[in-house]
């Protein structure tokens, strides 16, 4: 069964860091990159997502790389740039398809003149939403307290319990808080922008209400009488 008249939405953030290896880089081996799917907040993905298979250029050992816990990422070293594929599986009840993201890695600055560094990296981050449309009634229940969600809607008189206790044992071991390259993500939520695009996401579902009911409301008068 699915939740009517709710929409989940997650806000992440996507892209690779790369750091310029200096004197330790050779022919094959110039940097050092990181690609990864990440909460914008830094919150525990885990509860959400089950799974992420990033699709590496064809001459990596081994170029489909399969991460099934938080935090989705891996690291690799290289020479050149190519286009990174990311396939993201949900948690089975969310029963959702899967989701495919793609991500050009980046090893150099835009300014061709703009000297490498070995301490500042190129960073190319993306920003996206994951969004459940009327969420199964076990998905809803058990991640509407994550941080991470926000719940647009109300499931009325729907009687769901909370999964506090376990999403906050998860949470602790896949957010993104302490991370060692989080220096170099985006700060969203220090930003008006989430805030706006949560604020409009929520107007745009309620003028979508208000025209459904006023369109039921003409469906009911063009409705022939009984004779």
């Amino acid at each position: 069964k699915r939740v009517k008249n709710v929409e989940l939405s997650v806000p992440i953030a996507y892209g690779t860091i790369s750091f310029w290896l200096g004197k330790k880089a050779d022919d094959l081996h110039s940097h050092k990159w990181t690609v990864y799917i990440r909460s914008a907040t830094n919150e525990d993905l885990g509860p959400i997502i089950s799974k992420v298979v990033f699709q590496l250029h064809p001459s990596f050992n081994n170029p489909t790389r399969v991460v099934e816990s938080a935090p989705f990422e891996l690291s690799e070293s290289g020479w050149g740039e190519f286009e990174i594929s990311m396939t993201v599986f949900f948690q089975k009840d969310a029963a959702e398809k899967t989701l495919e993201l793609f991500h050009h890695l980046k090893l150099y600055h835009e300014d061709d003149n703009a000297p490498q560094s070995t301490k500042k990296p190129v960073v190319v981050e993306s920003y996206d939403e994951l969004v459940f449309q009327e969420p199964t009634e076990a998905f809803y229940s058990r991640v509407k307290n994550l941080p991470a969600v926000h719940v647009n809607g109300s499931p009325g008189e729907l009687n769901v319990s909370s999964g506090a206790l376990e999403i906050s044992n998860e949470r602790k071991r896949g957010d993104t808080k302490d991370h060692q390259l989080g220096q170099w993500f985006g700060k969203y939520s220090e930003t008006d922008e989430l805030t706006s695009i949560m604020g409009a996401r929520q107007q745009v579902q309620k003028e979508i209400a208000k025209l459904k009911s006023m369109l039921d409301s003409e469906a009911m008068k063009l409705k022939p009488s009984a004779p």
